[in-house]
C-alpha cells in the first residue's frame, strides 16, 4: 500500500486534497481525520503538519508527499522534489529600510530575520556570503523597526505589507517556490505505484490547462486550421457527410482557446465548441 503524506492545513491543503480528488482518490471529509485509507486505489494518507512532510518523507515512514518547495529546502530533509503541481506558488526576496541594501553583497556582516532559515542560510552560503540569520516564527516586517535586524527574507506577492513596514525588496528573488511532490532522495520513482500516482497527477495538470475543441472546415481550409490547433500528437480529422468539409478535433491550451476561435471562424469554420477534460493520461 503507498503511503502518502498530505498537509493537513494552510494554503497547501485544500488545492491538494482538491487535486487529489480529481485524480480519482478518496479524501477526508473531517478536518479532525489525520489518516484515512482508500482500498480502491491501495493508498493510505496521512495529514501532516507542512512543515513536517517532507521529515516523514525522508525517513522512509512515508513514501511520498505533497508540501511546498520552500518547506523542503528549510527542512534540509533527505527528500527530493519529482513533480510540480503549480499551485501555491510564492517568491522568496530580501527586503530592508529603502537604500539599505541594494544586493547580496551588502548582507556582509549583517543580520537577517526570516521564518525560513533553512533557505536562507543556504543562499548565503550559495552565494558565499557571511551574515547573520535570525529565526523568526512570522510578522518578521517587525524585526528591522525593533532593531532585531537590518534585513527580512520573506514571501512577498504584492509587497503591500512591506511597504506598510516602509520596507522595499532588492535583489534577485532568493527562489520561487509552489507545491510540489516529493520522494526520499535515491528511492526508486519508477515503482508502478509511485509511477501511477504521478500519472495521475500529471493527468489532472493536463486537463486543468487544455479544453478539447472541435470545429467543422472546409478541406481547403484545413491545413490553415490545423495550423492553428495542432494538438499534442496531431488532430483527429473526419469526413463529414457534406462533401468538401471534415470534422476536426484537437486539445489546445485554455488560456489561449477564446483567440483560437476567433481565428477558426475567420477562416471560415463552423460549429466551434470547447469542452472540459476532466482527467487524461498522455
Amino acid at each position: 500500500m503507498l503511503r502518502i503524506a498530505v498537509p493537513n492545513k494552510g494554503s497547501l491543503s485544500g488545492p491538494a486534497a482538491d487535486m487529489l480528488h480529481e485524480a480519482g482518490y478518496r479524501q477526508r471529509r473531517e478536518s479532525k481525520e489525520l489518516r484515512i485509507v482508500d482500498p480502491v486505489n491501495d493508498v493510505e494518507f496521512f495529514y501532516l503538519r507542512p512543515r513536517d512532510i517532507a521529515i516523514y518523507v525522508s525517513s522512509g515512514r512515508l513514501d511520498i508527499g505533497i508540501t511546498g518547495r520552500d518547506l523542503l529546502v528549510d527542512s534540509g530533509a533527505n527528500a527530493e522534489e519529482i513533480l510540480p503541481l503549480g499551485f501555491a506558488r510564492s517568491t522568496f526576496r530580501f527586503a530592508s529600510k529603502p537604500g539599505a541594501a541594494d544586493g547580496l553583497a551588502d548582507l556582509k556582516g549583517r543580520t537577517v530575520a526570516t521564518s525560513y532559515e533553512g533557505i536562507v542560510a543556504k543562499h548565503l552560503a550559495d552565494s558565499g556570503v557571511d551574515a547573520s540569520v535570525v529565526h523568526l516564527d512570522g510578522a518578521v516586517e517587525t524585526a528591522i523597526e525593533l532593531g532585531v535586524a537590518e534585513v527580512i527574507a520573506d514571501v512577498v506577492e504584492t509587497g503591500t505589507s512591506l511597504r506598510n513596514a516602509g520596507l522595499e525588496v532588492f535583489g534577485e528573488p532568493i527562489m520561487k517556490s509552489e507545491a510540489i511532490v516529493i520522494r526520499r532522495t535515491g528511492a526508486d520513482i519508477e515503482e508502478p505505484k509511485v509511477q501511477q500516482f504521478l500519472r495521475r497527477l500529471q493527468g489532472v495538470l493536463v486537463a486543468r490547462t487544455y479544453v478539447m475543441m472541435d470545429y467543422d472546415c472546409r478541406v481547403e481550409q484545413l491545413e490553415k486550421a490545423v495550423a492553428l490547433t495542432p494538438g499534442l500528437e496531431s488532430p483527429t480529422v473526419s469526413p463529414l457527410h457534406n462533401e468538401g468539409w471534415v470534422a476536426v478535433r484537437a486539445m489546445v491550451p485554455t488560456k489561449d482557446a477564446q483567440g483560437i476561435m476567433d481565428d477558426l471562424y475567420d477562416l471560415g469554420a463552423r460549429a466551434i465548441l470547447t469542452t472540459a477534460i476532466h482527467a487524461c493520461r498522455l
